[in-house]
């Protein structure tokens, strides 16, 4: 992702080698379209990513996101392994690419843990957090879609985050580093997620534009896209609220 190092740079900067789904291309995808620009608009309104646009954080800010995150990336490879088991052997592909996704994201908590700690941050504190309100909101809500007969709903929140991930997370991560001097070793978990996470979203278009996704499903991506959207919002906004 390139960025001018101003806040227009943060709004608008784009990743190399990630394209993000046109509206000329499938139904489906020109949906998920409108949703991620929803997206992209409430986040700019986030106090914290607002702040950190203008350079007005701090590393006790920067610390801060990082102790919200941790506790609802734990639970990430769990609601997509449990994804994974409620596929039947008819949606076996999409059995398949969940548990090779949930054995990718399961040590996600363990980048960032490091990254809390090369901070000043202590290990203790950060592991015996509680979600904030919007991260139990989160959470919940992906575990209950999870636990339906073939989940596919799910992927609608893996196009939320993984995109996330994809546009955003390298983004914020070099806006850190400029505005606190922070180095590689203290970002690590936002900048790896700029390109595992673009990876991730060419294999997740994929299969959204497979002949897998009937009117159906796509119905039920998008409304499931929506919610996490929303939620994900409520999660960087209600920072520490319990």
């Amino acid at each position: 992702m390139t960025s001018t190092g101003t806040s227009a740079g943060i709004r608008t900067g784009t990743v190399e080698g990630y394209r993000p789904p046109q509206p000329d291309r499938a139904g489906l995808l020109a949906r998920l379209s409108d949703v991620w620009t929803d997206f992209e608009t409430r986040l700019a309104e986030v106090p914290i990513l607002r702040a950190l646009d203008a350079g007005d954080v701090t590393v006790a800010d920067y610390q801060r996101l990082l102790h919200n995150l941790r506790q609802q990336v734990v639970d990430g490879s769990l609601w997509i392994a449990r994804a994974a088991s409620n596929f039947d052997m008819d949606h076996f592909d999409l059995r398949s690419a969940a548990i090779s996704h949930a054995l990718e994201e399961h040590r996600d908590h363990l980048l960032l843990e490091r990254d809390y700690v090369a901070v000043g941050g202590s290990l203790e504190a950060l592991r015996a957090g509680r979600k904030n309100l919007g991260s139990q909101a989160l959470s919940g809500y992906m575990f209950h879609e999870a636990s339906r007969p073939n989940p596919v709903g799910c992927l609608g929140a893996m196009f939320i985050i993984e995109g996330l991930g994809a546009q955003k997370a390298g983004v914020w991560a070099r806006r850190f580093q400029e505005v606190l001097g922070l180095a590689d070793n203290q970002v690590h978990f936002m900048a790896y997620h700029q390109d595992a996470d673009a990876e991730h979203t060419g294999t997740l278009d994929a299969i959204l534009t497979s002949d897998r996704i009937d009117d159906a499903a796509a119905d039920t991506i998008v409304t499931c896209a929506r919610v996490v959207a929303r939620l994900y919002v409520m999660q960087l906004t209600e920072l520490d609220e319990i």
